[in-house]
């Protein structure tokens, strides 16, 4: 058999919001790791729209599709190319799964949740010609799977080529979160043996390694013994956590000692009503002060994810969190309109308001306002987070946020991972394009290893008070929070 593995390009990825570097981070690991189910006999191939041309001129006998929201448009019209011609449409992801009936129109078959057990009941079920058109996961375990197929990705696209998944899912449920209805209809959050993961990354080469989970320490006792595997292995590595792992006392301790030198954090919203309202609750009451504190004296660099638009952001939202964010030292921040994708309890509330704006999922982006917000125009919150993501990514905010280090090290260190990140466009294309991505490697893991890790203060856990504010912890001269000058902000050439 001949198989052919496709990520179709983002909607973004084909419009003015492109940035070369952005979608040449990470290679397809989820469809490698279905790969890893196919007889080493099935010619199998994968491509990444994203960093290389797609051609469809072949005539493969199946062909299997990832799709997300702003890519369904896309893999839609490659399917029905491929559907024309006789051959054999898969389909799996989080749109299919939350809208499979749309999906079941240019499909032959569809996978709903994770398909890890899906899959190969698939390809043991079409081998004896009796393939179903929907299949839906039931059974969450991460071990006795086969490894992915890295042979099949080309290492070379990416400057990030080092993925491992240890978990899947989350143990938090928040209404905007478009991957919990991803795993409805069994567990939400599973790990894989820990014996297992650390083979995989032993078996890497280089020492930069990026942990593709939505919450890597959402299980203490498993990320303890990843973590005491993970010490001694010479790795730098980058993850995801919440404001509540980073405040659990002595795991980023731990964390730090075996090689994290980079967080990225849903801190999401200083707003606590904002927090109660997306069911973040998880997040109310925690000190994003004393957060942004303990994972910077511990060297480890923060990515910050803010969302405006929950019904308690008005539009002095984009300013405040600005400025908080760079007061606090942030490295990277990633902002976000609320985005009501198709599945999540945000999505049924605004359907039933009445608040939607149009289906058109190209722009269920998170750049675009889908619905009415309930304290400002549509086109204020489009206009605030553009702004945002300006006034952050400035010439002078950078170096305001740098001068926030203690040390001239700790300074350069900022500057080197924000403004490549952000102000070296031109360099990255050229990199992207002359396919040198991987002599960039060795950089990013000097600027990673340079971080030092010291012991933190021990944090001792705390009920706050009935409706306390998330930031109420700061000496009240702090808050509210002045916005920045905007004269100041206008003096600057701004890349986004």
């Amino acid at each position: 058999m001949n198989a052919r593995m496709i990520l179709p390009a983002l909607t973004e990825a084909r419009g003015p919001y492109w940035r070369s570097l952005k979608y040449s981070l990470f290679p397809p690991l989820g469809l490698a790791t279905l790969a890893g189910h196919f007889d080493r006999d099935t010619d199998v191939s994968l491509t990444d729209e994203h960093v290389e041309p797609l051609r469809l001129d072949d005539r493969p006998d199946l062909v299997i599709l990832e799709v997300y929201a702003t890519s369904a448009r896309r893999a839609y019209a490659i399917a029905d190319t491929y559907r024309r011609r006789g051959v054999r449409v898969a389909m799996g992801g989080l749109h299919v799964t939350t809208c499979p009936r749309e999906a079941l129109g240019h499909a032959d078959h569809i996978f709903l949740g994770p398909g890890d057990d899906t899959f190969p009941r698939f390809l043991h079920d079409l081998a004896r010609g009796r393939a179903r058109r929907v299949y839906r996961s039931r059974v969450r375990r991460l071990d006795g799977l086969p490894p992915p197929r890295r042979d099949l990705i080309h290492r070379h696209r990416y400057l990030v080529p080092n993925v491992v998944v240890a978990s899947r899912g989350c143990p938090h449920h928040c209404d905007f979160c478009y991957k919990d209805s991803f795993y409805r209809g069994g567990r939400s959050y599973y790990t894989a043996p820990v014996d297992a993961v650390l083979a995989e990354i032993d078996a890497l080469p280089g020492r930069h390694v990026f942990f593709l989970d939505d919450h890597l320490f959402g299980h203490r006792r498993f990320a303890e013994a990843l973590l005491d595997g993970l010490r001694g292995m010479g790795r730098v590595w980058q993850a995801g956590g919440t404001v509540q792992s980073v405040l659990a006392p002595g795991l980023m301790e731990k964390a730090a000692d075996a090689g994290l030198r980079s967080l990225f954090v849903g801190f999401e919203t200083l707003n606590a009503q904002g927090l109660s309202e997306q069911g973040k609750v998880h997040n109310l009451g925690r000190d994003y002060d004393l957060a942004a504190r303990r994972l910077h004296d511990l060297g480890i660099m923060i990515n910050a994810s803010f969302v405006f638009g929950t019904d308690a952001d008005d539009p002095s939202v984009f300013d405040r969190t600005v400025h908080w964010a760079v007061r606090a030292g942030i490295e990277t921040a990633t902002f976000h309109i609320l985005t009501p994708y198709p599945g999540t309890a945000l999505y049924r509330r605004m359907a039933a308001q009445g608040r939607l704006l149009h289906r058109n999922w190209d722009l269920y982006d998170t750049r675009h306002a889908v619905y009415r917000p309930a304290r400002m125009r549509p086109s204020e919150l489009e206009c605030g987070y553009w702004r945002a993501y300006r006034d952050f990514y400035a010439c002078g905010a950078i170096l305001r946020a740098a001068a926030t280090k203690p040390t001239v090290a700790g300074m350069l260190r900022h500057l080197a991972y924000s403004g490549a990140w952000k102000k070296l466009d031109a360099l990255w294309g050229w990199l992207i394009r002359s396919q040198g991505l991987p002599l960039a490697v060795p950089a990013l893991e000097f600027v990673l290893s340079r971080g030092r890790s010291r012991q933190a203060e021990p944090v001792a856990p705390r009920r706050p008070a009935e409706g306390k504010n998330v930031r109420s912890e700061r000496p009240p001269s702090l808050w509210p929070l002045k916005p920045p000058s905007g004269s100041l902000a206008e003096a600057y050439k701004y890349i986004v």
